[in-house]
């Protein structure tokens, strides 16, 4: 099967950062095979889109989520403490029910906001690899592992003994990686952490964690260890692991030196907008690409960003950096566009994704440009940080597929997603009200 998109604005993302304002793109099966200028070339395809008006780049990749966490979006929002007071109590009436069918939920809205490619942190990851199966998602998937009972392992640190039979399972998988998911360096222990790390190497699976997101938990490992969690982790050993860390608001210079070293391995998955709502502060990116570090953006989960669209992220990236350095110029939209893009999938080790490229996986959004929010554009860049939301989405492939056409899913139905979300959620919805 190929399918030929014309006269279409491509942005190739691509080392160059080349544009074809009037371009195509042609894709055979799986991969991208063609893209240039269109000049009426005579291209035989089974399929052709005319793409005038609109903007094809590549998807958005999300490099920090929790799937499974929509039955807590808008719960608590402004309460202090929130992780403590509902989050991990009522992380318990989670079931394998309820996380699948968030999952599913969680995914049609990344797909509908062109987010091609996400990495997940959660329970019950066996299901929520099913479901991202199910979609023919691009996806990082990990266990929770955390030092106390969960809603899928009675025991502490229950998800090492769930990661044994959950890896191998889904290892060699052409759109799903599994991994393994240390909740942070302060609620796991030593021995659990050193076990982590053993798995990684047993598995060769990535590592995701989030690190330096709380300032409880940069006193506890100072008063522990006389450690940063980056100086704890390089000491365990897991950055020279394939290693995605979240957040990262509290990383000092000599932190973001450390881990530079480790430039190959460990990435970094930003959370402007959970970051900044939950006031925790805003991370130094600047300073951490300036020292060659990788960054994608992440919405963290749909309690804690509320949003699982990167479009909010761009814009909220863009303003807050901005003040934060105090420098307009700052990151101009054409870079954070690639941090969005490539730099999502160089995070998660998507290495076959994230430009527009012959030979490279059609993972593809477009973008229209006939709404009333979109008009007129000077710079396609600017438009799609500044002016775009997901509702500008018009189509997604992932793989080659075609997941969104004319702004719906193309082979489920939301309605019946939500409905069957709605069914799981009766127990959940009532323990919730008892905390409000």
């Amino acid at each position: 099967m190929t399918t030929l998109i014309k006269n279409v604005h491509v942005l190739t993302m691509d080392d160059e950062m080349k544009e074809y304002k009037k371009g195509y793109v042609l894709i055979d099966e799986e991969n991208i095979s063609a893209v240039g200028e269109w000049k009426e070339q005579n291209i035989q395809s089974d399929e052709v889109i005319d793409g005038s008006g609109s903007l094809l780049l590549p998807g958005f990749v999300n490099t920090h989520t929790h799937a499974g966490m929509i039955p807590f979006r808008s719960l608590g929002d402004d309460v202090p403490d929130r992780l403590r007071r509902f989050l991990f109590p009522l992380e318990a009436f989670m079931t394998k029910g309820l996380v699948k069918a968030s999952s599913a939920y969680a995914i049609s809205e990344m797909l509908l906001s062109g987010v091609t490619g996400f990495c997940d942190m959660y329970y019950f990851e066996d299901q929520v690899a099913e479901v991202c199966e199910e979609f023919h998602v691009r996806a990082v998937v990990g266990e929770t592992i955390i030092d106390m009972p969960t809603c899928d392992s009675s025991d502490h640190s229950g998800g090492l003994s769930y990661c044994e039979t959950f890896l191998p399972k889904w290892q060699g998988h052409p759109l799903i990686t599994p991994a393994i998911a240390p909740h942070a360096p302060n609620t796991n222990t030593n021995e659990a952490l050193e076990k982590i790390v053993e798995m990684s190497k047993k598995y060769d699976v990535p590592i995701t964690m989030h690190v330096a997101e709380m300032d409880y938990e940069m006193k506890e490992l100072a008063e522990k260890y006389g450690l940063t969690p980056f100086g704890y982790l390089e000491k365990l050993g897991f950055m020279e692991q394939p290693f995605i860390m979240a957040h990262c608001i509290h990383m000092s210079e000599d932190d973001i030196a450390l881990t530079a070293k480790y430039a190959e391995t460990a990435k970094i998955a930003h959370c402007i907008g959970a970051n900044t709502k939950s006031a925790k502060g805003v991370a130094p990116v600047k300073a951490m690409l300036e020292a060659g570090l990788t960054v994608g953006l992440g919405t963290d989960g749909p309690s804690s960003g509320n949003t699982l669209d990167l479009f909010s992220q761009m814009k909220l990236f863009a303003n807050f950096h901005k003040t934060y350095e105090k420098d307009r110029a700052l990151f101009p939209a054409k870079e954070i566009v690639r941090l969005a893009t490539r730099g999502g999938a160089e995070t998660l080790g998507f290495h076959e994704t994230g430009s527009i490229q012959p030979g490279k996986k059609a993972d593809l959004i477009m973008v229209e440009t006939e709404s009333v929010n979109m008009f007129p554009i000077f710079d396609p860049y600017s438009a799609l940080v500044y002016s775009a939301n997901p509702s500008n989405v018009q189509q997604v492939w992932v793989n080659g597929r075609l997941l969104v056409e004319n702004h719906q899913l193309v082979e489920h139905d939301l309605k019946q997603i939500r409905s069957n979300l709605y069914k799981q959620m009766d127990k959940f919805v009532a323990e919730a009200k008892k905390r409000m």
